[in-house]
């Protein structure tokens, strides 16, 4: 593998050189490592690893979804499974005007009112030809402008970077 040229590339590859396998606790590092290098809210971070057997994808973090439900592999509103299942990697800064899946939007993820999702990043996690899961970085706030900067190409090679070395602590498949 390349050297990662991304700071959240970088700190992810030390955190998983000993390439356990993603467990929560893990998950919680590695998302707020994702959270502090793209300057959003731990709670704005969703990795989620895919369940071939059952046709599923499960969030590993935030654990309160993790612990809600997973997300069949035939939803045709998902972004994260659209991105399982083309393989490919993509913004939206206007997300909230996007249709999409919004059952685990409404789940409160802290103490604080749920604000919805603006802008999202979402990448597939590749072990070779096979997409393994995905990685979801948003801005949430009650407006595009109030949820912060907008996501650039840069901060999409910048997630690709972490999911290449994420991809390590996923089971072979």
């Amino acid at each position: 593998m390349a050297e990662a040229k991304s700071d959240a590339a970088r700190v992810v590859a030390a955190m998983v050189k000993n390439k356990q396998t993603l467990d929560l606790a893990l998950g919680k590092q590695i998302a707020g490592a994702i959270a502090k290098s793209f300057g959003v809210k731990l709670e704005e971070v969703a990795i989620l690893r895919l369940l071939p057997a059952e046709n599923l994808l499960e969030f590993v973090v935030p654990e309160t979804l993790a612990r809600v439900g997973t997300i069949p592999l035939s939803s045709t509103t998902s972004l994260a499974v659209r991105t399982v299942r083309d393989a490919r990697a993509e913004f939206l800064n206007s997300f909230s005007g996007a249709r999409h899946h919004t059952v685990f939007e409404a789940v409160r993820l802290s103490d604080q009112q749920g604000e919805p999702i603006q802008k999202i990043m979402s990448v597939p996690v590749r072990a070779g030809d096979k997409v393994v899961g995905a990685i979801q970085v948003s801005r949430k706030g009650t407006t595009p402008a109030a949820s912060g900067a907008d996501f650039t190409r840069t901060s999409l090679a910048a997630l690709e970077e972490v999911a290449a070395v994420l991809v390590q602590c996923f089971p072979p498949s």
